[in-house]
């Protein structure tokens, strides 16, 4: 394999983890303001059927886009009500949501199963696409997988750089003191869990209208990518850098296991193309492993240098959920 086509590979890589980056940023900004929208992997199944189904209608890959994004505020709507109105478990409605949307997806994209359809063209930077390596990797890709650069930093500094976003912090950590300072916890949850559902919506079109273009139902590839997006957002700490560099982390994975199979021919090519989802599933075990009582004291039995080692590894990769999520708030 070439220089080359290893930074194309890689390129595509990017190209990839576009989806599932819309998808865990939408995801963070919801369970930051305290609900979790479960109904992820439905969300993006039926916002890539329909989003595809109305740019094949249309001929027009923005109004694709936002029905995408329509699909996942609509979805986002009914979980917020559900729970911050009508105090119902955000887990129930979410899981029963997944489903419902993932069956919708099935029965109502039948009609486009297998049509040609349009596809977001790419759109090299000029001058930037030029440098070698990095404009190889990272300026000649398509409109949406620049959005997942720039979504990427503008989700972090909203949440840990202005107002705004501190205040979604609070919400998700402390809606009490939040409310005492002023804030309409309920119609500020109401507010970032649509805006993240909308956000989520993104990566079914991002996927069906661009990574690979069409609908062919339950062949899509899509099914499970939602799940592996959720815990991704644990992964990342419900921090939208970290969570970013695990779904570049599954894309490489999903890529290294095409790679690797001619190499390979004595392993089923299925046990490679599944291999990333048990290997996503180890990272977050990793991630809050260093919580366990029986981590604590196999370390104290290491020499000092090692114990040091892994506890600063451990403590740097351990996250904690926001306070209330999943949590009700009630003003009185």
């Amino acid at each position: 394999m070439t220089t080359e086509m290893i930074l194309v590979g890689l390129a595509g890589v990017l190209a990839a983890a576009a989806p599932v980056i819309f998808a865990v940023i939408g995801e963070t900004i919801s369970e930051r303001a305290g609900v979790i929208n479960l109904s992820m992997n439905g969300t993006i199944l039926l916002s890539a059927m329909a989003s595809f189904g109305v740019a094949v209608t249309t001929d027009n890959l923005l109004l694709g886009f936002l029905m995408g994004m329509f699909v996942g505020a609509l979805v986002a709507l009914v979980i917020a009500f559900g729970n911050i109105t009508l105090r119902q478990s955000q887990v129930a409605i979410g899981f029963v949501l997944a489903l419902i949307c993932r069956d919708l997806s099935d029965f109502l994209g039948n009609p486009f199963v297998g049509q040609p359809g349009p596809r977001l063209p790419f759109a090299p930077i000029a001058g930037l696409a030029d440098i070698p390596v990095i404009g190889t990797l990272f300026f000649r890709q398509d409109l949406m997988t620049y959005a997942s650069y720039l979504f990427i930093i503008l989700a972090w500094v909203f949440v840990y750089k202005t107002r705004p976003g501190l205040m979604l912090q609070g919400i998700g950590e402390k809606p009490a003191a939040a409310f005492v300072r002023g804030a309409n916890v309920n119609r500020m949850r109401y507010f970032y869990t649509i805006l993240g559902g909308a956000i989520i919506g993104l990566a079914g079109p991002t996927f069906s209208l661009s990574v690979k273009a069409g609908w062919k139902g339950t062949l899509s590839g899509l099914d499970g990518i939602g799940w592996i997006a959720l815990a991704i957002t644990i992964f990342g700490g419900w921090n939208p850098l970290r969570a970013a560099f695990g779904a570049y982390l599954f894309a490489f994975l999903q890529w290294l296991g095409l790679v690797l199979q001619p190499s390979l021919p004595g392993v089923p090519s299925q046990v490679l193309q599944v291999a990333p989802f048990p290997l996503m599933i180890l990272t977050l075990l990793l991630v809050n492993i260093g919580n366990a009582e029986w981590v604590g004291r196999t370390l104290a039995a290491l020499p000092e240098p090692t114990r040091r080692f892994i506890a600063r590894g451990l403590r740097a990769m351990r996250a904690s959920p926001p306070a209330a999520l999943g949590v009700p708030f009630e003003s009185e």
